[in-house]
């Protein structure tokens, strides 16, 4: 059984100034696009059974400076859908909805987004667990995505509920490693830089 290997895109524009970035298809600054490069020694050596990455370039462009290739889009690894959210900080919604949380609330629908529930992240994560699974038999998997999306399929991975993706801080262009021990998922490794 192979393992499963995480990579958060690069900083962009948006992820530095802590604004919530779902469908917004965002480049990477000039420090993501080093982030994304220093991933290659972290993955030298390593052979993938399936490399699969979020359609959004930022995703993309992190995999291609990685120096992984033959990467397949995958709808499922897209970002949280932040609805009325997209592009706005939390301390700018604190201002208005002082309780408001994330991983228990989701985000109200915005101008031609839905928004996303935690639940509905974890079923998007779900499914994508469920079509590496036979790749994993093969070898290690490589995902590449985003940082809530990320979090959410970690916590589904470990067989926790999608809210509990809170647990786990993503920090931009690091490598996570989730693994088997004694049969049971575990994260091997965490927010891994060179």
């Amino acid at each position: 059984m192979g393992d499963l290997l995480l990579a958060r895109h690069g900083e962009t524009e948006w992820s530095r100034a802590g604004r919530h970035t779902g469908r917004t298809d965002l480049p990477l600054t000039r420090h993501g696009e080093e982030q994304a490069r220093s991933l290659v020694p972290l993955l030298a050596g390593r052979t993938f059974a399936l490399v699969l990455t979020s359609p959004l370039v930022r995703a993309r462009r992190t995999a291609g400076l990685a120096g992984l290739t033959g990467a397949v889009p995958d709808a499922d690894l897209r970002e949280w859908d932040y609805g009325g959210y997209e592009g706005v900080t939390t301390a700018d919604i604190h201002r208005t909805r002082p309780g408001w949380d994330l991983w228990t609330d989701g985000v109200p629908p915005g101008p031609g987004l839905p928004g996303e529930s935690p639940e509905q992240v974890g079923e998007r994560a779900d499914r994508v667990l469920a079509r590496v699974a036979g790749a994993l038999d093969e070898g290690d998997v490589m995902l590449v995505a985003h940082g809530h999306l990320l979090r959410v399929l970690t916590a589904r991975r470990l067989g926790l509920s999608p809210a509990e993706g809170r647990l786990f801080r993503l920090e931009t262009g690091t490598l996570n490693r989730l693994s088997l021990e004694h049969g049971r998922p575990v994260i091997a490794e965490w927010n891994t830089r060179p």
